[in-house]
């Protein structure tokens, strides 16, 4: 399946939250970048048909998805920033009641909903009770849920805001074994949620698209603007509020800074590779934002 969204704009009592946005997405993983408030979740809501965009259109294998109406919303797996459970509602009992919502007929939803168990590492748990489960677990079973229907396109808003370490990488490791043969779309603000798992990242700053691109050419695309430099104690203060800085190491008397700079901010700095937290603090950060 392909999407192509075209010149969706959006607007919030004459603000806008989405202007002209346009994207290719053909199987694979999408990590759609930005930092609160770019319209990650505005432009997440048009796609599952929560909103209605001002203008513009989403073609699905080049029909407009207006056409195809509820048959588009069956190819659509979502999982929300805030998903709302049922906690008196078992595991299984939950799955089951959306395999319903879903229009998954009785037996097939029962089966698909324990295969989804065994997947997501929780068919131990199906008795057990929402309302009693840790948050990594609850997220499990969201994604579980999305996944009932074997949708085309999986799209996860800020999956695992929350999570702790451990529970953030076993979700990263789900999305890639849930992301063959379909669309992932992964709105998030944490970098690490898609680095190593994105096999393109969309970048949304204020409603606009500044990039889509593979992380290694966005990393690459920073040649020459990432740069260590030594500080003290004395200059640390100027450092901090002339560029911008997205790491500070303690060594000794000195202080290491990583410094996102089109130039060489000094001339004892060193040129270094840039990473995806880089290009975030690039588009995303100020100078002096200590």
């Amino acid at each position: 399946m392909k999407v192509s969204i075209s010149q969706i704009s959006k607007q919030y009592k004459g603000k806008d939250a989405l202007m002209d946005f346009s994207a290719q997405l053909d199987n694979g993983i999408y990590g759609l970048l930005g930092t609160n408030g770019a319209g990650k979740t505005t432009l997440i809501q048009i796609l599952v048909g929560i909103l209605q965009s001002d203008k513009g259109q989403i073609l699905i294998d080049g029909v407009d998805a207006r056409r195809l109406g509820v048959d588009f919303l069956n190819h659509i797996g979502y999982l929300p920033q805030y998903p709302m459970f049922y906690r008196n509602f078992t595991v299984l009992d939950f799955l089951n009641y959306m395999c319903v919502l879903k229009g998954i007929p009785r037996q097939q939803g029962e089966q698909r909903s324990k295969e989804l168990l065994k997947v997501v590492n929780m068919s131990s748990a199906e008795d057990k009770k929402i309302g009693t489960l840790s948050g990594g677990m609850r997220q499990r079973v969201g994604i579980a849920q999305a996944m009932l229907n074997n949708p085309a396109i999986l799209i996860l808003d800020e999956p695992t805001a929350g999570l702790d370490p451990q529970e953030r990488i076993r979700f990263r490791n789900l999305i890639t074994k849930f992301s063959e043969n379909r669309i992932v779309l992964l709105a998030t603000h944490i970098v690490s949620d898609i680095e190593f798992i994105a096999n393109q990242v969309i970048l949304l700053k204020n409603g606009r698209l500044l990039k889509q691109d593979t992380p290694q050419a966005l990393t690459d695309g920073l040649a020459g603007k990432v740069w260590t430099v030594s500080a003290t104690d004395q200059t640390l203060d100027r450092q901090l509020h002339q560029h911008r800085i997205s790491n500070m190491l303690r060594k000794g008397n000195e202080i290491e800074l990583r410094v996102i700079d089109d130039k060489k901010p000094d001339e004892n700095a060193v040129n270094v590779q840039g990473n995806l937290e880089d290009v975030f603090l690039y588009y995303f950060g100020e100078s002096g934002q200590w």
